[in-house]
């Protein structure tokens, strides 16, 4: 059997292969994550906004606190499991949506470079290079502290962050797949370019890009994270991880709680969601080698 025809039976063969303890705790943790930020409102015994300033920095249960408040409360007495469920909810959405704007800016940018070419792809993607060479925290945190904080404008300050890597990623995988016999057939059936990069390019680079995302989705959750941690993300009274982190990191001494927990469930995520990425790229990618 030649390598060609072997790949698509290596890449099946994978697909069916049972996943890694580690990786169904992980879909288990993210499935968890997805489920709090759904149900937040019937899962958090209080309003993330509620203030009881005469039981401020309570203690959770784990060390001797009252079970009124499962992992004790703010400097504001703010109740911190409502605040951890919303924040998860906020968090996740806010990278979820900042993803899928870097994918499809930067999936059309590539399938339009690879399509047009000429002075076009070649002024696409030395956009891509410029935005590569740049250290994207600096800038976000100009363009957020020039234009004030607004959380469309940061949203959308997170989407702009790696679009690179998909508009060179679909580009490549494009020319590749469009080099094919099959594609040249089409085309030369009198389909047009779109057509043929729309219906029939594209979902053939899919699989290339969905994995692209799982692992560009945990380096969005921390751009999040420490946006919000430096006071430029979301904005009180709404609540996220990074917020509740920069809230915690002075009181570390006193109700190192109020950091440890957010922390956690960061770390958690962005592991789960990576451990996830690694796994589908073994899977897919059929010049990896088992």
């Amino acid at each position: 059997m030649s390598q060609a025809n072997a790949a698509p039976a290596v890449i099946a063969q994978r697909r069916w292969k049972r996943p890694p303890v580690l990786v169904l705790v992980s879909f288990a943790a993210i499935g968890l994550l997805v489920l709090i930020a759904v149900f937040a409102d019937l899962l958090a015994p209080y309003g993330y906004r509620d203030q009881a300033l005469l039981n401020r920095l309570a203690a959770p249960v784990f060390l001797g606190g009252s079970w009124d408040h499962v992992l004790g409360t703010d400097q504001l007495g703010r109740d911190l499991l409502s605040r951890l469920l919303y924040a998860i909810r906020f968090s996740l959405s806010i990278a979820f949506l900042g993803t899928i704007i870097g994918a499809i800016l930067g999936t059309f940018l590539g399938l339009l470079a690879a399509s047009l070419r000429g002075w076009t792809g070649e002024t696409i993607m030395m956009m891509v290079d410029v935005q590569a060479s740049l250290p994207f925290m600096i800038l976000a945190l100009a363009v957020l502290a020039f234009f004030g904080n607004n959380l469309t404008l940061f949203v959308l300050v997170i989407g702009i962050n790696g679009w690179e890597v998909y508009a060179r990623l679909a580009r490549g995988a494009a020319l590749s797949v469009r080099a094919r016999g099959y594609a040249q057939a089409i085309y030369a059936f009198g389909a047009s370019e779109w057509r043929l990069y729309l219906r029939h390019v594209l979902p053939n680079i899919a699989a290339v890009l969905i994995v692209q995302f799982t692992l560009n989705f945990p380096q969005t959750i921390l751009l999040e994270t420490s946006l919000s941690f430096l006071g430029l993300g979301v904005q009180p009274p709404l609540t996220s991880l990074g917020q509740m982190l920069g809230d915690g990191r002075n009181y570390l001494l006193t109700a190192w709680w109020m950091a440890v927990l957010p922390g956690a469930v960061t770390f958690i995520a962005t592991l789960s969601v990576s451990l996830i990425g690694d796994w589908l790229r073994d899977r897919l990618d059929p010049t990896l080698a088992d």
